[in-house]
C-alpha cells in the first residue's frame, strides 16, 4: 500500500513560511536541492493545496527552459512538470487541470484511503493548510521535516493549533546537510 508523507521545509522554530509567505529564508543548496529532485522522482503523485500549487505553477513549468537555470533545476522542472498532482481547493472547479493536474473540492478520507490502495509510489502531502486537514483525518503515514538554521519569529506554523488526539511518532532516521538543514523522519505507530 502507498503511504502519504508529508515533507515540508520548517524553520528551527517551527514555521513554513513567514509574513507574507515568505519563503526566501530556506536555505536550499545544491546538495538539498538534488535531494529533493531524488525523493519527488520517488512519489507516484503530489497532494497540494490550492496556494501551494499556484506557487509551483509560477515558476516551475518555464524553469525547465530558464537559461539561468542549473541542471538540478532543470531536473525538477521536468519532474514536476511530469508528475501526476491533485489540487485540494474549494474555489477552483472541479477536474482536470494543466500541469497533469486535477482539482478535487474536499479531502474525503475515503477517498484518500482508496488512493493509497492504488499502484504506484508513494504520494506527498504538501501545504501546512493541507497537511493540517491530513492530520485531523490521520492520513499521513510518514513526516519528513527538513528543519532549516534559521529562527523566523512569526509565519505559518507547520502544526497549527488544532485539537486532535496525540499521535506517538517512530523516528525511522535522520540526515544532516553540509548547509546545516537536518532531515528528520518520523513514522506513524499503528494504534
Amino acid at each position: 500500500m502507498r503511504k502519504i508523507i508529508l515533507m515540508m521545509g520548517i524553520s528551527l522554530d517551527g514555521y513554513t513560511e513567514g509574513p507574507g509567505r515568505d519563503i526566501g529564508w530556506h536555505q536550499v543548496d545544491e546538495a538539498l536541492h538534488r535531494h529533493m529532485n531524488e525523493k519527488v522522482r520517488s512519489f507516484g503523485g503530489l497532494l497540494t493545496g490550492r496556494v501551494t500549487h499556484e506557487l509551483m505553477a509560477s515558476y516551475w513549468p518555464a524553469a525547465g527552459a530558464d537559461p539561468e537555470s542549473t541542471p538540478t533545476e532543470v531536473e525538477f522542472a521536468a519532474l514536476w512538470n511530469d508528475i501526476p498532482k491533485i489540487v485540494f481547493s474549494r474555489t477552483l472547479p472541479p477536474g482536470p487541470a494543466p500541469y497533469h493536474s486535477t482539482v478535487v473540492n474536499e479531502v474525503l478520507p475515503e477517498a484518500i484511503r482508496a488512493l493509497k490502495e492504488q499502484p504506484g509510489g508513494d504520494l506527498n502531502v504538501g501545504g501546512a493548510d493541507l497537511a493540517a486537514t491530513f492530520l485531523a483525518h490521520d492520513l499521513i503515514d510518514e513526516f519528513h521535516t527538513y528543519v532549516h538554521p534559521v529562527l523566523i519569529g512569526t509565519g505559518s506554523p507547520l502544526f497549527p493549533v488544532t485539537e486532535f488526539a496525540p499521535r506517538v511518532l517512530r523516528l525511522m532516521g535522520t540526515q544532516t546537510f553540509d548547509n546545516g538543514v537536518v532531515l528528520l523522519r518520523h513514522a506513524r505507530v499503528p494504534a
